[in-house]
């Protein structure tokens, strides 16, 4: 029997390119899938049918009517969440609309959340520790922790919410990303395009005064572990949910300092930048309001490091093609991808 699954965020970087990791797998069972999309404009509405021949709906993930009705009245089964991880408040209507779908139909209903791995590293606000385990009993620390931080108390909210309402969850602890995405929406990452954007401007590159070692993974990895756990939820095989179902999506660690160094050298090589130097930000507050990003958690996302270990990804089979030699080398690949595709602020951010 066919599963039906719905995607939010399909017209986004990350939901997007699961979208059409998704559609162009050659498993049976994902052929199967019956794909309702929520996006949030008419244009991509338009696009997503005709281009993908998909169930798309036009919605505000935060409006708990709407999605309500998006996975009652489409007899959704499966949730993929790939937007508002730091919006606790938008996730209770999905949940509960599942645990009501489950009810109806006697089937086992899923939530897959897309949560941010810099929430596990010290810079994010976890305990000093050598590493993380998603193996280790992750819940019961994020409860541990002073409350407050928006992507942990959305996390706490969806695995405790879901288990109470009879609904299977899956935390997705994602990392940088980075390479081009394969959607039909935006094709291009947060970090990289926002540092090229604002080097742009101010002719030079700039990176934080304390270097990043961040967790990543290449979208192309990224699209493959989405795919690998949904055949997994399909077969039916035993994999860890709820408290147990945290997932870090890590192939590597990168090394902020030695992007600068070669994007600095891609951007003067293309006359965009005046300098092969790469400049120090004068503070973290005016990064964030440049880069466009939220001023509690620019030190996280511009110089978090921590090690964190994929044991539960690893465990299903992952195994992630890209490393961080890889990854450095494509950098004059990620500059030309963002010039072709736009340097456009992101909208991940806004409130």
């Amino acid at each position: 029997m066919s599963q039906n699954v719905l995607i939010t965020g399909a017209a986004g970087y990350i939901g997007g390119s699961v979208l059409a990791g998704l559609l162009s797998h050659p498993s049976t069972l994902l052929k199967a899938l019956n794909i309702t999309a929520v996006v949030r404009s008419s244009e991509q509405v338009q696009t997503l049918k005709q281009k993908l021949g998909v169930n798309v709906i036009q919605a505000d993930v935060g409006d708990a009517a709407a999605m309500t009705e998006a996975i009652l009245g489409n007899e959704i089964d499966i949730v993929i969440h790939t937007t508002s991880s730091r919006h606790p408040h938008i996730m209770p209507p999905l949940i509960n609309a599942l645990g009501r779908r489950r009810e109806i139909s006697g089937k086992e209903t899923y939530l897959i959340h897309a949560s941010v791995a810099t929430a596990f590293t010290t810079m994010g606000g976890w305990p000093v520790v050598e590493e993380v385990r998603d193996t280790e009993p992750l819940l019961a620390k994020e409860k541990e922790i002073q409350p407050g931080h928006p992507v942990r108390d959305t996390n706490i909210l969806v695995t405790e919410e879901a288990k109470a309402h009879g609904v299977n969850s899956f935390i997705i602890a994602v990392p940088t990303v980075y390479g081009r995405g394969t959607g039909e929406g935006r094709k291009v990452s947060v970090n990289i395009p926002a540092y090229t954007r604002v080097a742009i401007e101010h002719k030079a590159v700039l990176k934080f005064e304390v270097n990043g070692y961040p967790p990543a993974v290449h979208i192309a990895d990224l699209t493959d572990f989405y795919t690998l756990l949904m055949e997994k939820i399909l077969q039916k095989e035993n994999v860890p949910k709820n408290e147990d179902g945290y997932y870090f999506v890590v192939a590597h660690q990168g090394d902020w300092w030695a992007v600068a160094e070669r994007m600095a050298k891609a951007l003067y090589a293309r006359g965009l930048v005046e300098q092969l130097e790469v400049k120090t930000w004068p503070s973290y507050e005016s990064a964030a309001d440049e880069l466009g990003w939220p001023r509690a958690h620019i030190r996280a996302m511009g110089s978090s490091g921590g090690k964190l270990i994929s044991a539960h990804a690893n465990g299903l089979g992952w195994q992630p093609k890209w490393d961080k030699e890889r990854f450095l080398n494509s950098i004059d690949d990620e500059v030309q991808s963002v010039l072709e595709l736009g340097t456009v602020k992101s909208t991940l951010f806004a409130e």
